[in-house]
């Protein structure tokens, strides 16, 4: 606190004796006549009482200005004292107050270059995810075309088997994977764009605290010497809008700490980036395997199935080769027979115009009925199997029909799981992990 002026003992105000008091004795007849001059003039103890009284006003006067310089010189010493403190003291607080604008600016700047790294790194993992998407369209693509492809299969091998649902778990799989990126893509953006504003709000507080410690590093320069210096009444008020060291260190607290708590959410969001990236590039490596797995045993079966058909063919065209030739046997069997048949015929019935009792039933007549009905008999027999052997040529020639169009069938449904499908595959990405960083 600045010293109080020493006070000084007040005195009383001279008496005044420049009064003279009325006479009061009788006037003379004299006095009478000098009655006109006496209003002019005093008396000699009045004279010398007024000189008395000049003498001691001069002397308090003289006494009063001598205690006033005093109380001045004092007076200015204890106050350029004062405001020589002062002056130093307010020098002080503002250098006080650069270092806390330094530390908060610091921490600030500190801030904005990590928040900017990290929201760089964050983009680049969101060029990642685009990426990635973009490499499922492959794999889509692919799998759509398999199930097209096999939908042209031939009805007999028209079924659900195991690559058709395997091929439809991976479209399933590829389509949640693609909404998933999607998703992530969209929470990538946004947190981009909050990184993005809470480092202008980081930059607007830290453009504001440099501008602060320029107008308060210049305050600092400023001297009684300066030249620069002018007079401002009205500073002295207090800005209604004006913040408190409190709320002052707050703010840039609370800045940096919702530019923290972005740059974790920012860190936990690569991270979890990351690992979508590579769980999908798993699963999608897992399904493709096992595609291609249920397409190679498929393939197999086909193969293998195809291979028997091909040898039941072959023994059909064997067996229809065979009931050929029984056929032409028996057709030539049955006309020996028939021809053997119309000798014994044109013998009995030669011998039925012998004459009278040389008519006899005697024993060439009994072997010719014999031999008659046993030749009906086998050509009856010839004849019912010569239609077994036309029928089972038929079945046999139905039967080789329907193996060619099988392994027609088949043939076809190895030319598109083989050629159409598992070569189209060959396209399919190894790594989408990889391919999100092309």
């Amino acid at each position: 606190e600045e010293p109080l002026p020493t006070a000084m003992p007040g005195c009383p105000p001279p008496a005044r004796i420049c009064d003279v008091a009325r006479s009061e004795r009788p006037r003379s007849c004299c006095g009478m006549a000098m009655a006109g001059l006496r209003t002019a003039k005093y008396q000699l103890p009045e004279w010398h009482r007024r000189n008395a009284g000049v003498y001691y006003s001069a002397f308090t006067a003289s006494e009063e200005s001598e205690r006033g310089r005093a109380e001045s010189q004092n007076l200015m010493k204890q106050a350029a004292a004062s405001a020589q403190r002062a002056q130093e003291c307010s020098k002080t607080t503002l250098g006080q107050r650069l270092q806390d604008i330094h530390f908060w600016r610091v921490e600030l700047q500190k801030e904005i270059m990590e928040l900017d790294a990290e929201t760089n790194l964050l983009a680049a993992q969101k060029l990642r995810l685009e990426r990635a998407l973009d490499a499922t369209e492959v794999p889509y693509t692919v799998v759509i075309d398999n199930l097209e492809c096999r939908d042209r299969r031939q009805p007999p091998d028209l079924v659900i088997d195991e690559v058709e649902r395997q091929l439809l778990k991976e479209a399933d799989l590829i389509r949640d994977i693609r909404d998933l990126l999607k998703r992530t893509i969209i929470q990538a953006t946004t947190q981009i764009r909050s990184n993005r504003i809470q480092k202008e709000n980081c930059e607007l507080d830290w453009s504001d605290k440099v501008e602060t410690y320029h107008i308060d590093d210049k305050c600092v320069g400023y001297c009684t010497d300066s030249t620069n210096v002018q007079s401002h009444p009205s500073s002295v008020k207090f800005e209604e809008n004006a913040s408190t060291p409190k709320s002052w260190a707050q703010f840039s607290h609370d800045n940096i700490s919702r530019a923290e708590q972005e740059k974790l959410a920012s860190v936990q969001l690569r991270s979890l980036i990351n690992n979508i990236i590579h769980d999908a590039s798993e699963d999608l490596r897992m399904q493709r395997a096992a595609v291609n797995e249920a397409f190679d045993a498929h393939c197999r079966e086909l193969d293998d199935c195809k291979l028997r058909l091909e040898q039941h063919l072959e023994q059909i065209l064997n067996d229809i080769r065979d009931e050929e030739a029984n056929i032409v046997n028996l057709k030539k069997s049955i006309r020996d027979k028939e021809a053997h048949l119309k000798v014994a015929q044109t013998r009995l019935f030669d011998r039925s115009f012998r004459p009278n009792v040389e008519l006899c039933r005697d024993e060439a007549q009994f072997r010719l009925v014999s031999e008659v009905e046993e030749l009906t008999v086998y050509l009856e027999a010839l004849k019912r199997k010569l239609m077994e052997s036309e029928q089972n040529l038929k079945n046999l020639e139905e039967t080789r029909m329907k193996l060619e169009k099988e392994i027609a069938v088949k043939a076809n449904s190895i030319f598109i799981d083989r050629q159409k499908c598992m070569s189209y595959r060959v396209r399919y990405p190894v790594d989408l992990e990889v391919a999100s960083y092309k």
